[in-house]
């Protein structure tokens, strides 16, 4: 009897993967109904406005006229924690966006050309990708200054290293593949073969990375905004709310800080989920596709 382990386990099996990818698009799409939702009833006067307050008692608890209480200057916490879900989707969306656009040309292009211009752009991929995330994101968002297109400036710097090293090294490995080089015998120039032939084959792995980066990303506002270095005050936003909230936790008003908290948390579990499930199920796949069939 062979030693080892009887039942090698596996990551993901191929259920546990459907699942979780399923229950992460619920939950991504539940925040994304409710960030467009949101700005609708507002108008109508279903909730409350998120800025304003001067009405309302500060630090007022849970109650029927406001859900989640209020803050320290009387606005509403639950119409501040909905309207924070559209805030960082949008913020998150936008950069993550930017990096692919950014990323994965560049990284297809130092990939197929080599030489001079891939040396020099994975040095400089490789500078930035050794650099802390969220700390090249507070410098950039100090230099940047606060703002939406800046804080969105600030992620996606961040995040193009991610991508083009992924691109770069699949195009790396597709490039010498036999369609390629008949391809290119054929009379098939560079633009055409990276449009025409890569792009589909080195951008597989790619979604797993976006919604992936998409959870991290959402962490990295947070982190932005606890640190006043994210939006202007006029913006919800849940890691500002969580900072304003922190000097008043110890004194028993705990909604301030409860309802953003779940709220950053049920957004990065859905993200994290769908990411891991995709994940598992694209090995799974893969898995499938290279074993062997039995000969009898």
């Amino acid at each position: 009897m062979a030693l080892g382990v009887p039942f090698p386990l596996k990551p993901f099996g191929p259920g546990l993967a459907a699942r979780l990818a399923r229950w992460g698009l619920v939950i991504v799409v539940a925040y994304a109904l409710v960030a467009l939702a949101t700005p609708l009833l507002i108008q109508a006067g279903l909730v409350a406005d998120a800025n304003g307050g001067l009405e309302n008692p500060i630090y007022g608890p849970p109650s029927l006229a406001h859900w989640c209480g209020t803050d320290r200057l009387g606005r509403d916490v639950c119409a501040r924690t909905l309207a924070g879900s559209g805030v960082a989707l949008e913020v998150v969306a936008l950069a993550l966006g930017l990096a692919l656009l950014i990323g994965v040309p560049l990284g297809m292009v130092s990939g197929y050309l080599g030489g001079g211009l891939d040396r020099l752009l994975v040095l400089l991929m490789d500078t930035l990708y050794t650099l802390p995330v969220l700390l090249l994101s507070v410098v950039l968002a100090f230099l940047l200054g606060k703002g939406l297109p800046n804080a969105a400036a600030a992620l996606c710097v961040v995040y193009v290293p991610q991508y083009f090293r992924v691109v770069r090294n699949q195009t790396a490995q597709v490039k010498a593949d036999l369609f390629v080089e008949a391809a290119r015998s054929l009379g098939a120039g560079p633009i055409w073969i990276l449009r025409r032939y890569l792009l589909r084959n080195v951008v597989t792995t790619v979604p797993v990375l976006l919604s992936l980066n998409a959870a991290d990303a959402v962490l990295v506002l947070g982190g932005l905004g606890f640190l006043g270095l994210g939006l202007p005050e006029s913006i919800p936003e849940w890691g500002s709310d969580l900072q304003q909230a922190l000097g008043a936790v110890p004194t028993g008003i705990w909604w301030t800080a409860l309802y953003p908290g779940l709220a950053m948390f049920g957004l990065v579990l859905g993200l994290s989920f769908l990411g891991e499930g995709l994940e598992g199920w694209l090995s799974g796949a893969s898995g499938r596709l290279e074993k062997p069939s039995k000969q009898t």
